[in-house]
């Protein structure tokens, strides 16, 4: 390969994104693939000054206030495009858990098509592959309840809006003609779905 293959897990809380990128890691690793893995929060370099304006806008929903913090979390992406992903080997598989098919999930008052649009004209690399990892909505909350943690999320805090989120997702992925990965049945069938759409992009470049 002459770059990495850039691929993103994207998707609604609860969804088993992370259980799903480790069990991906190791199934290409023991086929010996250089698999690196990204995450998009723990890259972006101004991700404090960024949650303190999503907690704004969680107490003051606007459109205005909404469209800042996307033109932030774009500004950050194309950050990451420039000074992280380079740096990458060239004959790497890079998994990012999260990028800019997320926004779909969580932002209620922007279109998705003009997030999409921000991104691009900020230079955000766009991923070889997305996966759209979901479940119905009450499979990932009754999931996110179970867990210590639970949802861990500032910009959800029901039902009501995890089946928002949900439903909004999978729009943009049909939308998109990105790959869906229905994850509610056993982590085993979903990571042969996904290394086989790794592979399938693989045997293509």
């Amino acid at each position: 390969m002459s770059r990495p293959l850039f691929i993103s897990l994207d998707g609604p809380k609860g969804t088993g994104k992370t259980t799903l990128l480790e069990a991906v890691t190791s199934a290409l690793r023991a086929d010996g693939k250089k698999v690196i893995r990204l995450c998009e929060k723990k890259s972006d370099p101004h991700r404090g000054e960024t949650m303190a304006l999503v907690n704004q806008l969680v107490r003051h929903p606007s459109p205005a206030l909404e469209l800042a913090v996307c033109e932030r979390f774009a500004d950050s992406r194309g950050w990451i495009s420039r000074h992280v992903l380079p740096k990458q080997p060239s004959d790497s598989i890079i998994l990012i858990d999260r990028w800019y098919p997320s926004d779909a999930a969580f932002r209620r008052l922007i279109p998705f098509a003009e997030i999409l649009k921000m991104n691009m004209e900020h230079g955000v690399q766009v991923p070889d592959l997305h996966v759209g990892v979901v479940t119905d909505a009450e499979t990932s909350w009754a999931r996110a309840a179970a867990r210590t943690r639970g949802l861990g999320s500032t910009v959800l805090h029901s039902l009501e809006e995890q089946v928002a989120c949900t439903l909004g997702f999978e729009q943009a992925v049909a939308d998109h003609g990105w790959v869906l990965c229905r994850n509610e049945g056993s982590i085993e069938d979903a990571t042969a779905q996904v290394v086989a759409e790794i592979y399938g992009v693989l045997s293509g470049r």
